[in-house]
């Protein structure tokens, strides 16, 4: 996993020194460069890019509450500093976290370690294939969409599949067998060579029929294991 790339603004050498040194300590951060003002750090954003800032809000010639306004798509920030009076006009700032002075080396990890968890969600959302919640079929020359949800089972009728929902029912020329590879198989099972139902709207079952929706459907011989297993 690449490591977070972090500046320091601050014009205090030992706060500098503290948070450095707390940064070594981190394996996933990395720390490129120091600046004594927000002048400084912002020239050096007009060429470079960053992933957190550790800005303190009491700076010469432009005040770390200032400085992070004038940022048009701003990092990560956690906000160093002596007064808790800021705190609240931090958070509508977005920042990641309020850090108060002294700090504590647990309080530090904990601030960082909010903003990891945070960044390890938003990539594994990324690297997600994005989840359907449905499908389009041919119904009278036009692409239905239709829920998974609303499908209560579908019926093979020849070359033609009807999808059976609670409010309607629609009829599309497709084989089974298609319908059935564009289904989430966890939501719906083949219970007969022409019949597929949801799952989650199966109401009572034996050996030979399920009932959904008050529905009677007959259960294969060769598909009786699958009812067992559901």
């Amino acid at each position: 996993m690449p490591k977070t790339r972090c500046i320091i603004v601050e014009d205090e050498p030992l706060a500098v020194k503290v948070l450095s040194d707390y940064i070594a300590q981190v394996p996933f951060l990395e720390l490129q460069s120091t600046f004594k003002d927000a002048i400084l750090a912002t020239e050096w954003l007009r060429n470079n890019s960053t992933d957190l800032i550790f800005l303190d809000i009491h700076l010469p010639k432009l005040r770390g509450m200032a400085f992070l306004k004038t940022l048009t798509h701003p990092p990560a920030v956690i906000i160093t500093t002596a007064y808790h009076q800021y705190a609240v006009e931090g958070f509508e700032l977005n920042v990641t976290d309020y850090l108060l002075k002294p700090i504590e080396f647990e309080r530090f990890l904990m601030a960082v370690n909010k903003l990891k968890t945070a960044n390890t969600l938003t990539q594994q959302a990324a690297a997600s294939p994005e989840v359907k919640d449905h499908l389009f079929v041919n119904v009278q020359k036009k692409k239905v969409k239709i829920l998974f949800s609303d499908i209560l089972y579908i019926e093979s009728q020849r070359e033609y599949i009807k999808i059976v929902t609670a409010k309607k029912e629609y009829l599309s020329k497709m084989g089974t067998h298609e319908i059935e590879e564009r289904l989430p198989s966890n939501l719906f099972r083949r219970i007969h060579r022409s019949f597929i139902v949801s799952v989650n709207k199966i109401e009572s079952y034996t050996a030979e029929e399920v009932e959904v929706n008050g529905i009677s459907i007959p259960v294969g011989r060769d598909y009786r294991d699958v009812v067992k297993e559901l």
